[in-house]
């Protein structure tokens, strides 16, 4: 059992004020033998109850307030209120309003049905050395220039590409633009 039943029931009722249903729900359950003739617990499991359209138990957890302290009016009239809700929605009476949980498991199958997957034209095979090592072509688009991949390129003596680099870290980094032409320069000379 909870140590201090006021910061139990603190805690319940900023589950219940933030719309965490559930939750309030889920401890209430687990602490509920504790406090079998609290006015405070039933009333906090009435409005969580209440907040996921469990009429049903709600008004049997407002019934236990009015019993316990037939004089306070709060339970009387949100009694009433879920007496009235619960003629105008009897089919919602035992469901939840949204459980996320569920929710997240429905899309996940959804998207699982129609998944297939890649057919893959691999074989066993590694790639042969002769492939592994062709370079691509200097023409080719670097989708991410940094200044150590020119570096690199420059030590393989791959220039073209270096300065095609070099070009396009001009357009990236317009701040050091004159270093990068310098480097374009430098890299001119040894062709």
């Amino acid at each position: 059992m909870t140590s201090d039943p006021h910061l139990f029931f603190a805690e319940v009722s900023l589950d219940i004020a933030r719309g965490e249903f559930q939750s309030a729900i889920n401890k209430l359950s687990t602490e509920g033998e504790g406090f079998p003739e609290s006015y405070i617990f039933h009333l906090l499991f009435a409005r969580a109850s209440r907040g996921l359209m469990l009429y049903d138990k709600a008004a049997l957890h407002l019934g236990l307030c009015c019993r316990i302290a037939p004089s306070n009016q709060v339970a009387w009239h949100e009694l009433i209120e879920v007496k009235v809700m619960q003629s105008q929605h009897p089919a919602e009476n035992h469901t939840p309003l949204f459980d996320p949980v569920a929710d997240e498991f429905e899309k996940l199958s959804i998207a699982l049905s129609g998944f297939a997957p890649p057919c893959s034209s691999e074989c066993s095979d590694p790639t042969p050395m002769v492939e592994q090592k062709q370079p691509f072509p200097d023409d080719a688009s670097i989708a991410v220039p940094t200044e150590s991949l020119a570096n690199l390129f420059i030590a393989q003596g791959a220039y073209k590409k270096a300065i095609r680099v070099y070009t396009s870290l001009i357009q990236l980094k317009p701040a050091k633009a004159d270093q990068y032409r310098h480097s374009i320069d430098t890299i001119l000379e040894k062709l």
